[in-house]
């Protein structure tokens, strides 16, 4: 694969000052500097949005997205810019969905929500069921940390089979979380159980924006369609707001 193959990242925490990510506005622009290199074109700022915490509002999101997108156009960085949110699922989030409190990924109907880690794993379907009741489509965020379902794999083909979609760490798979996660991750990448890569992005450092590496490895083990649907296809037709 080449360099500039266009790659879209629709998870990351690169909006400055929101949440535990960026923490400032050049920190932010190093960080699309490090995602320009990896030919990432087009980003979802998905800070998180959690029960019992100050969240930046849809407004204030998008006031936010503007402000970084013209400051990376002024410093010769091309990337495209989306709001989205990391919706940490609680008993809260459904009504705040509907009053349009929480950000859905490009304003699509496509929601990237996570668990915390020991959720039981009936509590993560009732979630998928209330999300898709309410008319959205949920992408379940780093599926490889949930305990409950890390030690029963075949949970994912059943929330596959629910309507959800599946995203991981491109990190995760890379081995920076330990052999059992990165092993998890293979074996679903395997079995092609994976419809987005992400960078979860945080820092210029142990979490900065990089997924070349990442997808020039899915692509060799597990073919170029495949790698090019997860970090390509499948993120454009959230932009797009298009089934997958």
């Amino acid at each position: 694969m080449s360099k500039l193959e266009p790659t879209i990242d629709i998870h990351c925490h690169i909006l400055p000052g929101v949440d535990d990510g960026s923490p400032d506005m050049a920190t932010s622009l190093e960080m699309l500097r490090i995602a320009d290199k990896n030919g990432i074109t087009h980003l979802i700022l998905t800070p998180h949005h959690k029960p019992m915490h100050h969240n930046v509002s849809p407004q204030h999101n998008a006031a936010y997205r503007k402000k970084l997108q013209e400051a990376a156009k002024e410093a010769g960085i091309k990337a495209k810019l989306f709001s989205g949110n990391e919706i940490y699922y609680s008993d809260e989030t459904m009504e705040e969905l509907m009053e349009g409190k929480i950000c859905s990924l490009a304003g699509s109907d496509y929601v990237l929500v996570e668990f915390h880690p020991t959720n039981p794993y009936k509590a993560i379907q009732n979630a998928v069921s209330r999300v898709q009741a309410a008319g959205f489509i949920p992408i379940i965020a780093h599926v490889e940390r949930y305990s409950d379902i890390v030690s029963h794999p075949a949970r994912v083909k059943d929330l596959i089979e629910m309507g959800s979609l599946i995203q991981v760490n491109a990190s995760s798979i890379m081995g920076k979380y330990g052999f059992g996660i990165s092993h998890f991750t293979k074996k679903l990448l395997k079995e092609e159980l994976v419809h987005f890569v992400a960078s979860d992005a945080h820092d210029t450092g142990r979490r900065a924006p990089n997924l070349l590496d990442c997808r020039n490895y899915v692509e060799r083990k597990y073919g170029e369609d495949y790698g090019k649907k997860l970090f390509f296809t499948n993120p454009a037709n959230v932009i797009r707001n298009e089934l997958i």
